[in-house]
């Protein structure tokens, strides 16, 4: 019998069955399926990103076994290539030994299942091949890597100056003495004394201040069900350079949608369908009660009926012209059988290899001519009037890559007519179709406006006609040599001067808001690469749709090249053309970056825009990892399965979208949203914020520890270069955590503009992406910040201190406390009630711990008025000059975000 099991105890050589709409669990050979035709199909979206469904046949001698049951009594085995990471090919045999002769059938990939794969399509029996690491899928994803963020390199950095500050200070004060006595002891005590100078709280103040940043993130409602997966990259969001986006599911729905029918003189947008509707109705009611001919027939009756019959062809052959099945399902009222009988409305499916065709077909029968059966050699259409129409299938010419149109040639039962109908792309059809003056033309606004065109044509033939044609199709079909150009020759004979009928638009619907999105990441800086599995058409139409290509700007399709000299004559074409969007193939860019890959890459970071197409899970990362290297910029990946794992584990920042058809990318990313448009506001809002306060806080806590080691340096070099301590023990500790932390850590709540700001003026970010928050410049600044007021406070209190020294180490300890909280509101710019809290907490603090600290100092002292003006005037002394510098600094050359505020 079946059991129930879970995946991870699936083992190699299991037979397993998987319904529809089921995730296949482990890589199979396919062994039997319930389809009356013998075939399945699979959804491939999440293995390689393309749209099309797959066509997957079983292995013929298991399908010809009376039950599924029967597999367990016959004696055979599959020999297999090993594990690889090709997901397009497979090598393999099956043979059944207990028959005699035993039988041998080859296996290709038409007879896999490979794991993450959906059944579209009945429900299936199969052995499985490969399981855990060996799985295709699995081989196609690189491990994760730890990622650290830019920012705590830069930080990194920094404090290794500090260190370097710290050994050259001490073999200063040690040479000054002139090297006297046991000096290398002197050395070690000296590197005691200022080891302030080494910001250790800077680390502990960081990590704390990102997992503030992660919460604001959650918690922000204008992104809800945004998760932070990694709270060590905060700051990376807010200076992304390039933006890889996948496309679909992430950008598209993957829902197709008939957008318009084009007749020439006429066309029909989704709002006028109910014309199309009423001339398709009106031709099917006339011609079951047709008056006798009436002599004056009004001219305007005329033109209405040869509309109404030009609709109708149109309608017809989009119809006729496809690959697609109608299935019926038991809905629970009526069983399976019984629906097929009737032609349920309720329990028909439509399934075919390509989304589009359904939707041309789903489009026909909302306008009332529906396709309610078919199989392998006739097709069942209904009418409005509920008629059945039936036609025979005499040949069909499949859609292929080369040729891009497909054919098919009907008969109509009940008249006996024979048609040639064929749709293809416009390219291919312009010579086929008789000479008319608005086809190009009208392809080409269809396709600015990100549609996929297809024009859809007839031509009549008479009976002698086909006989003909079908002897020549035979013996084409029997000739060995040359056989494929022959078959196309004779098809071809067909194809001349055919009748025009209509022109077909279909769209992939875009996510939500896609377009403002992309649009505001472009005014930002940030350049978009859409990278995709998908067919180059779709991909084309995509970026035209959501005006990742703009309307002015060219588009250059990279030619398919094999070799190095053709890639060499491509990239000079390419070199010659400006500001022109760049759309390049899977297999193309592989050779251009295996001979010419500087020189592509140069080329292509100049791009306003670049599409990939038919892009493999590990060449998406490929390209990303090039990105980084080459630019030496940050990097930030967007995807929504499991194709897209690799490529957003290799970013510098991988952002996962929650997906229709799983979780995979949202797990593995570093950060994960619920739609494509909370992107926008994740960067400009939260990337930005994060950043420019983590930089405040960072050059803060080094200000903080700079201070005192300078005071502690002036101190020492006035008495003689003696390694005595200015401060005790608790002082120095007090000082950096309870008197100081919470004013300083309140940095991260400040922020420059109102969120609606930045997002409003995106260029705002473009700032940040030149990494002025946080660099050498501001870093010295703040150094120098350091060194006045450290020695403006050390040679005040030494210059009005009178009598005991004591008295020293209270006035230069409260004018330090107060010159630190001051700077913390110099640099807050915008307030936030919790650092007035923390401001006057601290200050509080440190009033009532000076009753424990008699020891270091003197409180009767501190309660005389000398004490206090004196404290006073230094603080002044220390802070009042960087007010005004301040000041001046925002009137003469205020920065971009102050022009906005104010």
């Amino acid at each position: 019998g079946t059991v129930k099991v879970k995946s991870s105890n699936i083992q190699v050589g299991d037979l397993i069955i998987v319904e529809k709409n089921q995730r296949v669990p482990a890589d199979m050979i396919f062994l039997r399926t319930s389809e009356k035709n013998g075939s399945c199909f699979l959804r491939t979206d999440q293995l390689d990103g393309e749209t099309d469904w797959k066509l997957r046949l079983p292995v013929t001698c298991t399908q010809r076994l009376p039950t599924a049951s029967d597999l367990l009594q016959i004696r055979s085995y599959v020999y297999a290539e090993e594990p690889n990471i090709d997901i397009h090919n497979f090598v393999g045999t099956f043979t059944r030994e207990d028959s005699d002769p035993p039988v041998n059938e080859s296996l290709s990939i038409e007879n896999t299942l490979w794991a993450s794969t959906v059944i579209a399509s009945g429900t299936v029996v199969g052995v499985v091949l490969y399981t855990g690491r060996e799985l295709r899928s699995v081989m196609n994803t690189s491990n994760p890597r730890s990622k650290i963020g830019l920012f705590d390199l830069e930080v990194n950095c920094l404090t290794k100056i500090l260190f370097g500050a710290l050994v050259v200070v001490s073999l200063v004060m040690v040479a000054l003495q002139h090297f006297a006595g046991r000096w290398y002891l002197q050395i070690i005590r000296f590197l005691l004394l200022f080891s302030n100078i080494i910001p250790i709280s800077l680390r502990v103040n960081l990590d704390m201040g990102k997992i503030v940043y992660s919460w604001v993130i959650r918690r922000d409602s204008k992104i809800p069900g945004t998760v932070v997966r990694s709270s060590t990259i905060p700051e990376q969001l807010g200076r992304i350079s390039y933006l890889l986006t996948d496309k679909t599911g992430t950008l598209t729905q993957n829902e197709m949608v008939f957008k318009r029918l084009h007749l020439g003189t006429v066309a029909y947008g989704l709002d006028s369908m109910d014309e199309v509707q009423s001339h398709i109705f009106s031709i099917y009611t006339q011609q079951s009660q047709d008056p006798p001919a009436v002599k004056g027939l009004t001219l305007a009756t005329k033109v209405r009926k040869t509309m109404s019959s030009r609709v109708h062809e149109a309608v017809k052959a989009i119809a006729l012209c496809h690959n697609v099945t109608p299935v019926y399902e038991s809905n629970g009222v009526t069983d399976q059988a019984e629906a097929e009988r009737h032609y349920e409305d309720s329990c028909r499916v439509y399934q075919a290899s390509s989304p589009d065709e359904v939707a041309l077909v789903q489009w026909t029968e909302s306008v009332g001519l529906t396709l309610v059966g078919r199989d392998q050699s006739s097709v069942q259409l209904r009418t409005p009037g509920g008629h059945i129409l039936n036609f025979t299938i005499l040949q069909i010419f499949p859609f292929t890559y080369e040729s891009k149109r497909m054919g098919i040639i009907v008969r109509d039962e009940s008249t006996g007519e024979i048609t040639f109908y064929m749709k293809g792309a416009d390219v291919v059809m312009a010579g086929i179709v008789q000479y008319n003056d608005w086809l190009e033309e009208e392809c080409g606004n269809m396709a600015r406006e990100g549609l996929r065109v297809l024009v859809v044509a007839k031509k009549s033939l008479t009976e002698e006609q086909y006989q003909d044609f079908e002897a020549r199709y035979v013996q084409a079909k029997l000739s060995v040599h040359d056989r494929s150009l022959k078959v196309a020759t004779v098809i071809e004979s067909l194809e001349m001067e055919m009748e025009l009928l209509c022109l077909t638009g279909v769209e992939d619907q875009l996510q939500a808001d896609v377009r403002p999105t992309l649009e505001t990441l472009r005014n930002a800086g940030i350049k978009v690469w859409m990278l995709t599995g998908d067919k180059l058409e779709t991909a084309t139409c995509t970026a035209k749709n959501a005006h990742l290509v703009t309307r002015t700007q060219d588009i250059h399709i990279f030619r398919l090249v094999t070799n190095r000299g053709e890639a060499h004559l491509e990239l000079n074409a390419f070199r010659r053309k400006h500001d022109c969007a760049l759309v390049i193939s899977g297999d193309s860019l592989e050779v251009c970056l295996k001979y010419y890959e500087y020189e592509f890459m140069e080329l292509a970071c100049q791009c306003p825009a670049v599409v990939c197409c038919r892009c493999a899970p590990t060449q998406k990362a490929q390209i990303v990892r090039l990105l980084q290297e080459r630019t030496g910029k940050l990097t930030c990946a967007v995807g929504d399965g499991g194709n897209d794992v690799s490529m957003i584990q290799e970013a510098d920042c991988g952002v996962g979208v929650e997906g229709k058809e799983g979780k995979q990318a949202s797990l593995a990313a570093d950060f994960s949203i619920t739609q494509f448009k909370h992107l926008g506001r994740l960067l400009m809002v939260h990337g930005r914020n994060s950043y420019k306060r983590s930089a405040a806080l960072s050059q803060f806590v080094i200000h903080r520890s700079l201070c005192i080691s300078t005071m502690q340096a002036v101190f020492s070099s006035v008495f003689y270069f003696a390694s005595v301590p200015l401060y005790q023990g608790f002082l120095i500790i007090g000082y950096s955590t309870i008197y100081t932390m919470f004013p300083v850590f309140s940095l991260v709540l400040d922020k420059d503009v109102k969120s609606e700001v930045a997002m409003l003026y995106p260029e705002l970010y473009k700032d940040l992406l030149k990494g002025r928050p946080l660099s050498y410049k501001t870093f010295l600044i703040w150094v120098l910040i350091s060194i006045y007021q450290g020695s403006i406070i050390m040679y005040g209190a030494l210059l009005l201190f009178e009598s005991e020294f004591v008295h020293i180490v209270a006035i230069s300890f409260t004018s330090l406390i107060l010159t630190e909280l001051l700077m913390v509101a110099l640099t807050i710019q915008t307030w936030h009630w919790l650092m007035i809290v923390a401001e006057l907490l601290s200050l509080s603090c440190y009033i009532a711990s000076l009753v424990f600290l008699h020891e270091f100092i003197d409180v009767y002292f501190i309660a005389t008025l000398s004490f206090l003006w004196k404290v006073t005037v230094i603080t002044l002394v220390s802070c009042l000059p960087l007010y005004v510098l301040k000041y001046l600094r925002r009137r003469f050359s205020p920065p971009s975000y102050s022009k906005l505020t104010s």
